[in-house]
């Protein structure tokens, strides 16, 4: 049977419902409703709705969602139900904070290595771990196992470096270098540019 296919944007938002639902539980809150969920995020009731009737029936009429149970759910179809290893490549002051990052660990995720090419930051520890060589990587990260990095290098080195976490087998690429690149299909890749959220912003502004 071929997979239902989910527009991006609703797959987009499910993180969004997911912190806010974390938010609830951290509270002691046990319910919540469309309308509830929906004011926290910003998104309709009926939205909210739509969405998750996407994946299934999440919810009773009249009764609302359950929050352990939801987030359990969203948790599965996002499949961070597991823990990811995650490299990062560029130890500069980008890679060096998401490095000593300690909110990854309960959302699905583990950075397990680092690399560099700079020889002066080769062998050198960020946090827990000890920065590795680039000319390593694509063996290093094959054996690994890993299918998820993040790019912290500079703009002009980073489609260079995502081909080779893509002949490493990496198949998810967060990218925080200010350029788009060019991956093959079936290879996952999202965009942080702060710089692009602010001009989203600032067009807004009196």
């Amino acid at each position: 049977m071929a997979m239902k296919i989910i527009p991006n944007v609703i797959v987009g938002r499910l993180p969004v419902y997911l912190r806010a639902l974390r938010h609830m539980q951290a509270q002691g809150q046990q319910t919540t409703s469309s309308q509830e969920l929906g004011d926290l995020v910003g998104v309709s009731a009926a939205q909210i709705r739509k969405d998750l009737s996407q994946f299934g029936e999440f919810g009773k009429q009249g009764a609302g969602y359950n929050i352990a149970f939801l987030t359990g759910k969203l948790r599965e179809i996002l499949k961070v139900d597991r823990v990811w290893d995650v490299a990062v490549v560029g130890m500069g002051d980008m890679g060096h904070a998401i490095a000593r990052y300690q909110g990854f660990a309960n959302r699905g995720f583990r950075v397990a290595m680092v690399f560099d090419n700079n020889p002066a930051l080769i062998g050198q520890k960020v946090g827990e771990f000890v920065i590795r060589d680039t000319q390593k990587m694509v063996d290093t990260i094959r054996e690994a196992g890993i299918k998820v990095a993040m790019l912290t290098v500079p703009a002009s080195a980073a489609q260079e470096v995502a081909n080779q976490l893509i002949e490493a087998g990496v198949k998810a690429i967060l990218n925080y270098a200010p350029i788009s690149l060019s991956v093959p299909q079936g290879v996952m890749l999202q965009y942080i540019d702060p710089s692009t959220g602010l001009q989203r912003m600032t067009y807004y502004l009196e």
